[in-house]
């Protein structure tokens, strides 16, 4: 491996692979250089959605033409013109790019719109198992497995998520160190600081690098880092449009949304709970052990409420 490579410089050899996700960051772009081809109508469409790209994502095309106002039909032959099937698929590349840019502030601002003064338990839950619903059919048991089975032949075991992913990466890692004595948690400091704790990563290691939208350079950079330095990769992402998904070996997907300004990561928990299931049962005499000893040393130090 030679250390004096940027990291970030590594994710250029995937372009390839980052084809689509390249596509959706061009988005605008491409609607700025056909606006001089497009109809009045059209150029209606195409200045709101350069404009108000994080509202247009959400509207549907009934919407948008009231927004504008221009028919329905307009706006699905605007899609079509962009090169789309139809609306569906543009309103999707147009979300895909969206959560990838959308402030704090612009997600509170969507969320109002979505939401506004309705039933927010009711709604937010909803959404939650909707979310749930849609990673059971985003994965295969054959992927799964197989990343089971490269993390329980890993000789170290690495694990990485930073902003709100950060909190997940730590409850894999809280009980990943109770299953396995080979796990580093790579804490999300400055770049250099990050390679520097995987700087004994190689072949024969898992990664397991873990973002959402917006999707942190942070992860990228040591997820690369890792893939030249020869370890597998097994990335916890949100779609196969996901910058991780070419660096990674084995890609394991959960629906994730934002809830206001917060990030829904239930579906993601609920995926990494999954993992450590799976994990458990094929460590289940090495963990048992683990486990009444801690039981000991909880009751010792009387860890727990017991006379409830």
């Amino acid at each position: 491996m030679r250390m004096g490579i940027r990291a970030d410089s590594v994710i250029t050899a995937y372009n390839g692979g980052f084809r689509r996700f390249i596509m959706q960051e061009n988005l605008i772009e491409q609607i700025e250089g056909k606006m001089s081809e497009f109809s009045k109508s059209q150029r209606l469409i195409g200045n709101f959605i350069i404009n108000h790209y994080e509202k247009a994502a959400f509207m549907t095309a009934a919407k948008l033409g009231v927004a504008v106002n221009v028919s329905e039909s307009t706006v699905v032959r605007f899609a079509i013109e962009m090169g789309y099937e139809g609306y569906p698929e543009m309103q999707k590349a147009l979300q895909n790019y969206s959560k990838n840019r959308l402030t704090a502030l612009q997600r509170l601002d969507i969320t109002n719109d979505r939401i506004g003064e309705g039933d927010v338990l009711k709604t937010t839950l909803t959404q939650d198992i909707d979310r749930i619903r849609s990673t059971i059919e985003m994965n295969s048991d054959k992927e799964f497995n197989k990343a089971i089975d490269n993390i329980l032949g890993a000789n170290h075991i690495y694990i990485f998520g930073a902003m709100s992913s950060n909190v997940i990466a730590r409850f894999l890692d809280n009980y990943f160190q109770l299953i396995f004595d080979n796990v580093h948690f790579v804490q999300p400091i400055n770049t250099s600081g990050i390679l520097q704790q995987m700087i004994r990563i190689g072949r024969g290691d898992v990664m397991i690098s873990i973002s959402f939208p917006r999707y942190s350079k942070n992860c990228l950079n040591a997820t690369a880092f890792a893939r030249q330095s020869g370890a597998h990769i097994i990335a916890i992402t949100d779609s196969e449009n996901s910058p991780l998904v070419p660096l990674s070996d084995e890609k394991l997907l959960a629906k994730s949304d934002m809830a206001s300004f917060a990030d829904s990561l239930v579906a993601p928990l609920s995926l990494i709970n999954a993992i450590i299931v799976a994990v458990g049962m094929k460590k289940r005499e090495g963990l048992e052990k683990t486990l009444e000893k801690l039981e000991e040393m909880w009751d010792a130090n009387d860890v727990y409420k017991k006379d409830l």
